[in-house]
């Protein structure tokens, strides 16, 4: 027997905090959006140190992957956070230690699926290019890389989905996020799962849009090949 019906919910209390839980999806959408951009910057950089083999550039940027994948993320903003003002000496707020967290994770792991995209091209591409009279550099640039990156795509939105997602992480250094808002609108109402089923209806949306374009960007790239 269920002790409580669903007919027994009151999604009613929640629209005074409708506000809130705005302001907190627009606080997702925009951490979201600036990892991932960071995080490709970084990524792509990482990648190419990987793949061009200067030893110890290459070094560190497989040390660097290999802490950032190896060690969880919230620990990760934690150290951050918190660990900010020991080392530094300044406090630095919720969304910048959030920003550079997530950043600095999502290059790790965008730097191995651009990796495996560029390596993943013949190597008679670059025979190819060479033979018209291209150069290393151009050879890779012009020619590798792009196939390289055209390869990876619906990977890299699927990495962005896992990034979306990793954002409600970022409620447990105060930030304003949507699980920080479902947290907020429980405090408020005693209610716990009105809250919450609506962050993870406005969550599983959200990841349904980028799943759906990863699909047709899928279908498009096989057509195109």
């Amino acid at each position: 027997m269920i002790p409580v019906s669903l007919a027994a919910l009151d999604f009613a209390k929640m629209w005074p905090y409708r506000k809130i839980f705005i302001n907190g999806l627009f606080n997702t959408l925009q951490l979201t959006i600036l990892a991932l951009l960071i995080g490709l910057a970084l990524g792509l950089l990482l990648a190419l140190v990987k793949v061009i083999k200067v030893p110890w550039l290459s070094l560190f940027a497989r040390f660097y992957t290999s802490v950032f994948r190896g060690t969880p993320l919230l620990v990760q903003i934690f150290l951050i956070y918190f660990g900010a003002k020991q080392i530094v000496g300044f406090n630095v707020n919720a969304f910048s230690s959030a920003l550079v967290a997530l950043s600095l994770n999502s290059a790790a792991y965008i730097s191995e699926i651009l990796r495996g995209g560029i390596q993943a091209v013949s190597i008679g591409q670059t025979e190819a290019a060479r033979s018209l009279g291209f150069n290393y550099r151009q050879s890779f640039f012009y020619v590798v890389l792009p196939q390289g990156l055209k390869s990876v795509l619906p990977a890299m939105v699927n990495e962005a989905i896992s990034l979306l997602k990793d954002t409600s992480l970022v409620s447990t250094v105060g930030m304003m996020d949507l699980m920080r808002a479902g947290m907020t609108a429980q405090g408020g109402t005693y209610l716990a799962f009105e809250p919450f089923i609506i962050v993870a209806i406005v969550y599983y949306i959200l990841v349904m849009i980028l799943t759906n374009f990863s699909n047709k960007l899928e279908r498009n790239l096989n057509k195109s090949k």
